[in-house]
């Protein structure tokens, strides 16, 4: 059992980090990538510490604001999680709970989290009820909608950085015919055991979408990902019905009333031919519990694969507790 712990303050901050392969996709061109540094302080010396990767660097000057108010209506309270985090969904519930609020608040719940871990002097993942070992892995840090010559020997290196089994290619190139030229560009350098799975960062409108993964049905690739906005829940039916590549969706829902509405649609099916909703950077820990307990409502949950994404640390702890 660890010892009680108690809000002293929270220190957020802003951090921009050059990318070493910049992010260009149908989302936009990013050279930087914007951080938020999180400090919690308790009044036992414990510092519980987590960070956001808000994707528009300006977006700090929303979230940091919205930490510090978080954190003075907690100042001297017990670091309790569940309830903290339903105390501060609701004294933002008039501005939303999705985008910069929810942001907000998970920031601070991956924080406390993180102070209760180094308190009872255990991995975060096994104080939620994982377990501490391997999990599966894929390098999604390049390949994006740069110049086709280059994504051989980009997909060479990518491989070799960690020995990883899996490498995610960005897609929705103007002509269909580039996005087959670029498949096979990335599988010159990957072996056959190597998984290739393709992004398309919500850039196509359905029908395009439709017209262009059912000409890549037969490509033998792992699976789309966000071929259309992520909230068209009913097109992702559609999708998903209609392919029997697997359609990966959820990187953008904030919380588990969006993943819990995409499988209650037919959007994500818990079968194995529709790959499940992931986690954004926006999810806090608590809310990845009531996603495991809301997960009980639909027959074969357990079965479906997860795959986590964004914030490495959280998606380490996240996908040790999830099937993969």
């Amino acid at each position: 059992m660890f010892e009680k712990l108690t809000l002293k303050s929270i220190d957020a901050r802003a951090a921009l980090v050059p990318l070493r392969r910049p992010v260009v996709s149908k989302v936009g061109l990013f050279g930087d990538w914007p951080l938020v540094l999180i400090d919690l302080y308790t009044n036992e010396g414990i510092v519980g510490r987590s960070y956001l990767e808000p994707y528009l660097k300006n977006s700090a000057r929303y979230i940091i604001p919205a930490i510090q108010d978080l954190a003075a209506t907690q100042v001297g309270k017990p670091l309790a999680p569940l309830e903290s985090f339903q105390a501060n969904r609701r004294s933002l519930n008039l501005v939303g709970y999705e985008g910069v609020a929810m942001i907000a608040v998970s920031g601070v719940d991956m924080a406390i989290w993180d102070a209760l871990a180094k308190a009872a002097d255990l991995p975060l993942a096994a104080l939620l009820g994982g377990t501490v070992g391997p999990v599966p892995a894929y390098n999604s840090n390049g390949l994006w909608l740069v110049d086709i010559s280059v994504l051989s020997q980009e997909a060479e290196e990518l491989v070799e950085e960690g020995g990883f089994k899996g490498l995610k290619l960005r897609l929705g190139r103007d002509h269909l015919g580039d996005d087959l030229v670029a498949i096979r560009e990335v599988r010159k350098a990957a072996s056959d055991d190597i998984k290739l799975m393709v992004d398309f960062n919500q850039g196509l409108p359905l029908g395009d979408a439709l017209h262009r993964c059912h000409a890549l049905d037969d490509q033998g690739l792992y699976w789309f990902e966000e071929p259309i906005a992520y909230d068209n829940l009913s097109g992702y039916v559609q999708l998903t019905r209609e392919l029997k590549t697997p359609v990966q969706i959820g990187e953008n829902f904030y919380g588990p009333r969006g993943l819990f509405e995409a499988v209650r649609s037919g959007a994500s099916l818990p079968t194995e031919k529709s790959a499940s909703p992931t986690r954004r950077n926006a999810y806090a820990f608590e809310e990845r519990v009531r996603i495991r307990k809301r997960g009980r409502l639909f027959p074969g949950w357990h079965e479906i694969p997860v795959k986590s994404s964004r914030n490495s640390a959280g998606s380490a702890v996240f996908a040790s507790e999830v099937p993969q």
